[in-house]
């Protein structure tokens, strides 16, 4: 029996209770004087992964997935759900009681302004909401002839009877050798991007940047290594850490000390009024800071700059010492992988493996390594028909036999001290059918096209995205999520602001560390997704060139399943890029693992021609 120590298979989805809590809440509502209430899956932070004290989504509709929003009315109520998740939303909601709308069809405004009463009362949580959100929502309840609310206090909070505690985890401190800055000297590049942007004040309000600024690092969510925090950095004079005291021992307070003020997170909205009086201008991160906090500096005087957090762009770009720590990470997470992939082959042809064997059986192998953390997100293990659903959990409910013939795809990651990994890898189990080669090798192909590009400094990710997509195009094929995403240095494996997507629009620049995950997904019937993390690095240095070139360096160390692939759809120089990757990851990977493994590895890597 394989077991896992740091995610769990149980469904706590419950579809039956929908209907019951649905009814608590609109009885709430009335009582408030609301005819309607916004629910997101969000905490005040909008973080990824919240604290079970904010599952507020998943408790009213029993949808688990990490982004969604319901609109409850008083005779109707609605989730949206991204492409991501609308099979997953079907499965865990009571469709009865909430229609399960897909985001491509229509966003939460639009559903508002065509279903919303006139006249109608909606409420919102300003402390869950961003003031771009909130804007949203409120043209569409004019457009709709109804009147947006602002609550004070949730709604769901008063009817969640059995509601968690916040959390509490220790803090921290990051090892100055991977930080490779000391948090003086970040809060001093703070301070002086403000100047440069004329602001007086940021807030800080997404809990990855404050641990970055202040090299510190919590435990107060699953998979990413965050202390709930919000923080205050004027530009001259101390910076103020908004942090619960019980999280911090003698020793990390008194690190902190010579830095900043530490205050209570109660304290916060009056330390931002303080900021924002005598008509300040108080910079907050456009995608986190909620619009409790835009409503508190204009009621001081002050002005708001509503936009990208300076932070978010210095912690994007890793250091020398943050990369060095990433490269370390992988290639001790390829050997992990690399022996759990060498398991596979000889375990899953004989039959009797699930999905969540295969979980529990990498999980292990990366707990061996001695210094594994936590995993960087619940792994999506999927076997045949469940590797289309492109956020698959698998569940006790949904574990699934691991069949020949079939594809499995598996996507994980984990967290150690000096870095995140985040891989992707679809192994074919028996003989894969000729469509399914075909396929393969189209979302290997844009894996490539990714890997190899070379590109001029200032290209955004939305103008690198069509490469990975080019040969599934040519089929009249895509994929219906983003090419990649940024991934932290120990800290959140899903960071922003740059992304490979057709909506990234941030320059990419040097230090950033992304995914380059093309895929493709036959509903019922197999999902292909094939992913490495990529380190923005300088490109070549070309005579004659116009233009100051970047490009990718690797950081992935794991074979590509050789079965999958067709050579006939391969160029010569998408070979010459396969052989090379699988010549170096042999060369690193195979000195840190056993003999049986390390046989295996030298097959795998083995020249596409042999």
């Amino acid at each position: 029996m394989f077991d896992a120590k740091f995610q769990t298979f149980a469904d706590s989805a419950a579809p039956a209770l929908g209907t019951a809590r649905l009814k608590l809440l609109r009885e709430e509502l009335e009582r408030r004087g609301l005819d309607g209430f916004l629910v997101p899956r969000a905490d005040a932070h909008q973080n990824e992964y919240v604290p079970p004290c904010d599952e507020r989504l998943a408790w009213l509709t029993g949808f688990t997935g990490s982004a969604g929003v319901a609109l409850v009315l008083r005779d109707e109520a609605a989730i949206v759900v991204d492409g991501r998740y609308t099979l997953q939303a079907a499965a865990q909601v009571d469709t009865a009681s909430f229609a399960v709308v897909p985001l491509a069809e229509t966003t939460p405004e639009r559903w508002l302004e065509t279903h919303l009463p006139a006249g109608a009362h909606f409420g919102y949580d300003p402390w869950l909401t961003t003031v771009d959100g909130e804007q949203k929502l409120r043209r569409a309840a004019a457009t709709a002839g109804g009147v947006l609310v602002a609550v004070d206090g949730n709604p769901v909070d008063a009817v969640w009877r059995d509601r968690p505690a916040p959390p509490l985890a220790p803090v921290t401190l990051r090892d100055p050798a991977l930080a490779g800055e000391s948090a003086a000297d970040k809060i001093a590049r703070v301070q002086k991007a403000l100047g440069e942007q004329k602001l007086d004040a940021l807030v800080i309000s997404d809990p990855h940047s404050v641990a970055w600024t202040f090299n510190i690092r919590g435990g107060d969510v699953n998979f990413t290594p965050l202390p709930l925090s919000w923080a205050l950095i004027p530009r001259g004079g101390r910076p103020t850490l908004f942090i619960d005291a019980r999280k911090l021992s003698n020793a990390v307070r008194d690190a902190l000390a010579p830095i900043a003020e530490i205050a209570e997170p109660v304290l916060l909205e009056r330390a931002v009024e303080m900021a924002a009086s005598g008509g300040a201008t108080v910079r907050l991160d456009q995608a986190t800071a909620p619009t409790l906090l835009a409503a508190r500096i204009e009621a001081a005087g002050g002005k708001v700059s509503n936009g990208v957090s300076p932070v978010a762009l210095m912690q994007a770009a890793k250091n020398a010492a943050e990369l060095d720590g990433m490269r370390s990470a992988h290639r001790r997470d390829g050997a992990a992988l690399a022996r759990f992939l060498a398991w596979f082959d000889t375990e899953a042809p004989k039959g009797g493996l699930t999905e969540i064997d295969a979980v529990c059986v990498l999980e292990r192998f990366r707990r061996e390594t001695g210094v594994l953390k936590d995993i960087s997100f619940p792994s999506i293990s999927g076997a045949g028909p469940n590797g289309a659903i492109v956020h698959y959990r698998v569940s006790e409910a949904t574990n699934r036999p691991i069949r020949p013939d079939e594809l499995f795809l598996i996507d994980s990651g984990a967290q150690y001290e000096d870095g995140t990994t985040d891989v992707t890898r679809t192994l074919v189990v028996g003989t894969a059918s000729a469509e399914m080669r075909d396929r393969f090798t189209r979302v290997l192909k844009g894996h490539i096209a990714i890997a190899r590009a070379v590109f001029p400094l200032g290209t955004s990710g939305a103008q690198l995205d069509s490469f990975a997509r080019q040969h599934l195009w040519a089929a009249g094929l895509d994929f219906d999520h983003g090419t990649g995403h940024g991934v932290g240095a120990y800290l959140s494996v899903h960071e922003g602001p740059a992304r490979l997507s057709k909506v990234g629009t941030v320059p990419l620049a040097r230090g950033m560390v992304l995914s380059n995950e093309p895929g493709y997904y036959k509903t019922g019937a197999y999902g292909i997704r094939l992913e490495n993390l990529e380190i923005v690095v300088d490109g070549p240095v070309i005579a004659g060139a116009e233009r100051t070139l970047l490009a990718f360096e690797t950081l992935t160390l794991a074979p590509f399943d050789r079965r999958g692939i067709e050579p006939a759809l391969l160029t010569a120089e998408e070979i010459a890029w396969l052989d090379a990757y699988h010549a170096r990851v042999q060369a690193e990977i195979g000195p840190l693992v056993d003999a049986p493994t390390r046989l295996w590895l030298e097959a795998a890597t083995a020249p596409l021609g042999r």
